[in-house]
């Protein structure tokens, strides 16, 4: 899995428009830094469209912009470098297993990170876990949509579920879901490399989707008919430009905002079918 990296050159101030207009294409991670923003793609989902629209872009802000091609393997050392831990206050911390174990947090997850969240790595996956928290998970059954590297499957499995789905798309996420399974003693997780298909016709208590805007927009009606009755959908990987599209398309298919939680440029919704 290549990936290429372009780097824009701007005023940071420019850094959480330039996302939201980008994130209209396929970029799957941006990272922000002192001298602008990162934006990755894979290689095979390059289109002309990209550099179109960078340039129509160039009308609207002041920025030069380059790309670089990043190999598999170049590309796991620069997201394990950049890894740093997450904690949500004394509930849930996630650490890498070349990091000190976390002590004062109730539930504790190592992965050894494979993949790149980029950009609303922390608030999106902080909101999700943090909702989560209040959240009924004993005996339950869960969905993981988008697993990557299986951290929301796993802390669903520490909280008490029964039964956890966890699908990706990408083999890396698969791979990594059931080594980081396998770390944390993890035994109810069934890891499934493949789209939404390969899952469609079951049934969840509880579906976790941090993943992007695209996906979910496209998803809405399928997560509905896979929600049981009296579940709750959890989604997150959307910027706050977004919000009131994707509520719209939620209520569209039948779904009911039930929470909404913000962090930074980023938001978590929890959802539940409106009958």
């Amino acid at each position: 899995m290549d990936y290429l990296k372009f780097e824009f050159q701007t005023n940071p101030e420019n850094n959480e428009m330039l996302i939201a207009l980008l994130g209209e294409l396929p970029f799957e991670s941006f990272e922000e830094n002192e001298n602008g923003l990162d934006a990755y793609v894979q290689v095979k989902n390059e289109t002309p469209e990209i550099e179109e629209r960078i340039l129509e872009l160039k009308n609207l802000f002041e920025f030069s912009h380059q790309k670089t091609l990043i190999k598999y393997q170049n590309w796991n050392a620069v997201w394990e470098s950049n890894f740093d831990t997450i904690v949500v206050r004394d509930f849930c911390g996630i650490r890498a297993d070349f990091h000190e174990p976390l002590t004062e947090v109730k539930h504790e997850i190592v992965i050894n990170p494979k993949m790149a969240f980029g950009t609303g790595h922390h608030e999106t996956t902080w909101m999700m876990m943090s909702i989560m928290e209040n959240l009924d998970f004993k005996g339950k059954t869960v969905f993981d949509y988008g697993c990557g590297t299986g951290i929301l499957a796993i802390l669903a499995s520490q909280l008490g579920a029964k039964k956890i789905d966890a699908v990706d798309i990408e083999l890396p996420s698969y791979e990594n879901t059931l080594e980081n399974a396998r770390i944390n003693n993890i035994e109810n997780i069934k890891s499934i490399h493949g789209t939404l298909e390969k899952v469609d016709d079951q049934m969840y208590d509880i579906i976790l989707a941090n993943i992007n805007r695209h996906v979910i927009l496209d998803s809405f009606s399928t997560l509905n008919k896979m929600l049981a009755p009296n579940g709750i959908l959890l989604i997150s990987g959307i910027l706050k430009e977004d919000e009131e599209l994707v509520k719209n398309a939620a209520e569209a298919s039948n779904f009911k905002i039930e929470k909404t939680e913000y962090r930074n440029n980023w938001i978590c919704i929890k959802l539940t079918v409106n009958y």
